[in-house]
C-alpha cells in the first residue's frame, strides 16, 4: 500500500482509539461522581430517619416524666407526628430532593417544638423542686424532700441529655447567588466567575456559644464538588468543603455569608448545598442554575 495513504491511516486509527480511551475514562469518572453523591444522600437521609427516631424517643421519655395531663397530651400529639414525618422519610427516596428538603424542614420544626417542650418540662420541675424545698422547711420533713430531691436529680440528668440534642445548630434561609467577574450578581451561568451562599444559623439559646467552624460543600449537576478549602470529619469520613468560614456564635441568629470562585465553565442544572458544623450536616439545600 502506498505509505502517502497508509501513514494518515494509521494516525486517524490512533486518534479514534485515543478518543475512545478518553470518552470512557470521562464517563467512568462522572459514574463514581454520581454514585457519590448518592451515598451522600442516604447518609443524609439515614442521619434524618436517626433524628427522627431519637426524637420520637425522647417524647415518649418525657411523657414519664410529667404529671400534668395538658403537656402529656401535647406531647403525645407531636410523638404522633414525629412519627409520621418519620414513616414518610423512609418511603423516600434519597434522589427524592424535593421530598428531602421538605421532611428536613419538617425535622427542624420538629427539633424547635422539642426544644421548648425539654425547656418548658426543665422550668416546671425546677419550680416543682423550688416548692417542694419550701414545703419540706414548712412541715420539716426533711426524709421525705431527700427522696424528692433525688428524683428530680435524676430527671435533671435525662433532661440534660435532651439538652444536648436539642443544642445542634441550624441553617436556615439558605440561598446561592452568581457573580459574575466584577462581582456583580448574574443569573447567567455562562456569566458567572464565583458563587455567594447566604444562610443564618437559627437562634439557639441552648447551643454552646463561641467560635464555630463552619464548612459549605456545592456540588455539581453530575455530582463533582466545586472549589476546594480543606477537609473536614462527618460520619467517620474525611470529606471536602467547597469553602469553610469560621464565626463567633453566641445563641442569636447570626447570617453568613461565604464565596467560592470558580475557575471552570459550569454546566447548567440542580446544584446542591450542603452545610456542616460541629460534626453535624445543619442544613441543605439544592438550586437550578441556568
Amino acid at each position: 500500500m502506498n505509505k502517502k495513504i497508509l501513514i494518515p491511516l494509521i494516525l486517524i486509527i490512533l486518534l479514534l482509539v485515543g478518543g475512545i480511551a478518553w470518552l470512557y475514562i470521562s464517563l467512568d469518572k462522572q459514574k463514581q461522581e454520581k454514585e457519590e453523591m448518592i451515598q451522600l444522600a442516604e447518609l443524609d437521609k439515614k442521619e434524618m430517619e436517626n433524628e427522627y427516631q431519637q426524637f420520637a424517643q425522647q417524647y415518649s421519655e418525657m411523657k414519664t416524666q410529667i404529671n400534668n395531663d395538658s403537656i402529656v397530651a401535647q406531647l403525645t400529639q407531636e410523638q404522633e407526628k414525629t412519627q409520621r414525618l418519620l414513616k414518610e422519610l423512609q418511603e423516600t427516596k434519597s434522589t427524592d430532593a424535593r421530598e428531602i428538603a421538605r421532611l428536613k424542614k419538617e425535622l427542624a420544626t420538629v427539633r424547635a417544638v422539642l426544644r421548648s417542650y425539654v425547656i418548658e418540662i426543665d422550668s416546671l420541675n425546677r419550680l416543682n423542686h423550688n416548692l417542694t424545698a419550701e414545703n419540706t422547711r414548712i412541715k420539716g420533713e426533711y426524709e421525705q424532700a431527700s427522696r424528692q430531691i433525688e428524683g428530680l436529680s435524676t430527671e435533671k440528668e435525662s433532661l440534660s441529655e435532651k439538652v444536648a440534642i436539642a443544642a445542634q445548630l441550624d441553617a436556615i434561609g439558605i440561598n446561592i447567588v452568581g457573580l459574575d467577574k466584577r462581582n456583580k450578581t448574574t443569573k447567567k451561568i455562562k456569566k458567572m466567575k464565583g458563587l455567594q451562599v447566604n444562610f443564618s444559623l437559627a437562634k439557639n439559646v441552648t447551643a454552646q456559644s463561641g467560635m464555630k467552624t463552619v464548612y459549605v460543600q456545592i456540588n455539581t449537576p453530575t455530582g463533582s464538588l466545586l472549589g476546594g478549602a480543606g477537609t473536614f470529619p462527618y460520619e467517620n469520613k474525611v470529606l471536602t468543603c467547597s469553602m469553610k468560614r469560621s464565626i463567633e456564635y453566641g445563641g442569636q441568629e447570626t447570617p453568613i455569608s461565604l464565596f467560592c470562585n470558580i475557575n471552570q465553565a459550569l454546566q447548567a442544572g440542580t446544584y446542591r448545598v450542603s452545610i456542616f458544623a460541629d460534626g453535624n450536616m445543619i442544613g441543605s439545600k439544592s438550586f437550578v442554575l441556568e
